[in-house]
């Protein structure tokens, strides 16, 4: 079945609408940033560049280092820009753009986001490295799919029990991380725990400025969660919807995210931008040595 004009829409040199890209510009390994100017920050380790395109804060770089092809492309902030990142990649990869069909042989991508973060737990030190077990979204955009079979249903029982959030019209819904590729980014240098993505910077994730906010304890009240031996370890704005739309595509996803802010102990890395550079190093040598077979 044909796909209509007013759904699979395309610019008029053939892109995808967002994004302005064309199939053939995407690799099969995707490194998502949240920042545009993170985007050159990751490919100035590329060995070559062969594609550089914009449009709004999309910003994409494809390119290689060690033989390995690798695309590079900034979502914004928050899932509603996820939503049209994940599914537009996955477009670009499945869909037949001249046709207008799906394709009878799927693509499967890896995405790897490096992003920043915000620690809960006094025990995880400004500037280290988290990998996200599972994506934990009180946004609600899995809810608009047909995602049970993508789910952690076992995670939001035992958290919505926990938390008692309803009254506030909060479920939360779970998506977990691709352990296969999670096995390639083993080290040292990684802790693991559960993520929280939120809807917003302020409210959502329990600050007050002006505003007084509904739920007392917020932070707190997280941070006591655990869960198969995983703790809740930190607050940001992307990682749920990136496994959830990443399962449901049939693609693989981890999350990684360098801890800026302790909000258990108040402090504020004083390099983050270094610490966000050790982290995009680190990636890419991991990324080098991927194997998926």
């Amino acid at each position: 079945m044909s796909l209509g004009s007013s759904e699979l829409i395309l610019n008029p040199d053939g892109s995808i609408y967002h994004l302005n890209l064309l199939p053939e510009d995407i690799a099969d390994i995707v490194i998502t940033v949240g920042d545009p100017d993170r985007v050159s920050q990751v490919s100035k380790y590329f060995d070559s560049i062969e594609l550089k395109k914009k449009k709004r804060e999309f910003v994409t770089h494809t390119g290689s280092i060690s033989g390995k092809r690798i695309t590079v492309i900034s979502t914004g902030i928050g899932t509603d820009n996820i939503d049209i990142v994940l599914n537009e990649l996955d477009a670009l990869a499945n869909i037949d753009f001249t046709s207008r069909t799906i394709k009878e042989k799927k693509r499967q991508l890896s995405f790897i986001r490096i992003g920043t973060s915000g620690s809960i737990q006094p025990n995880i030190p400004i500037d280290s490295f988290v990998l996200s077990s599972s994506g934990v979204g009180f946004d609600g955009l899995l809810y608009f799919y047909d995602s049970g079979q993508a789910r952690n249903s076992e995670l939001e029982l035992k958290l919505n029990d926990y938390l008692g959030w309803s009254t506030q019209n909060i479920r939360a819904y779970a998506a977990d991380f691709d352990e296969k590729l999670a096995e390639q980014f083993a080290s040292n240098r990684i802790r693991y725990g559960i993520t929280i993505t939120n809807s917003g910077f302020y409210g959502p994730q329990g600050r007050n400025l002006r505003l007084a906010t509904a739920i007392p304890n917020f932070n707190e009240r997280l941070a006591a969660f655990s869960h198969q031996n995983y703790q809740i370890t930190n607050l940001e704005m992307e990682t749920s919807a990136i496994y959830g739309l990443a399962k449901l595509h049939g693609h693989r996803a981890i999350s990684l995210n360098a801890i800026l802010a302790n909000r258990a102990t108040g402090e504020f890395s004083k390099n983050g931008k270094k610490a966000i550079d050790q982290l995009i190093q680190f990636a890419l040598e991991k990324i080098v040595s991927i194997d998926l077979n």
